[in-house]
């Protein structure tokens, strides 16, 4: 079942031409760009959201620490 989905050299230059018949020399590399931006995009709200929650968890762990009741016999 796996044979099916692998792609090899010739294919490959089957995609290329298309691609380059349907968008063109020139548009291409505004396709790239375009694609890195949202790449970039995607790992920096990745970051963010692993950001977020570690400072959710410190906070957590901060308020752990505060609310346990002390030893300190009177």
């Amino acid at each position: 079942m796996m044979t099916l989905l692998r792609i090899g050299t010739t294919e490959i230059i089957v995609i290329v031409l298309l691609v380059l018949l349907l968008f063109g020399g020139k548009k291409i590399p505004e396709l790239m760009k375009g694609l890195g931006k949202g790449v970039r995009s995607f790992k920096e709200g990745m970051n963010e959201v692993e950001k977020t929650a570690d400072d959710v968890k410190e906070t957590s762990a901060k308020q752990d620490e505060m609310s346990k009741p002390t030893d300190n016999p009177e």
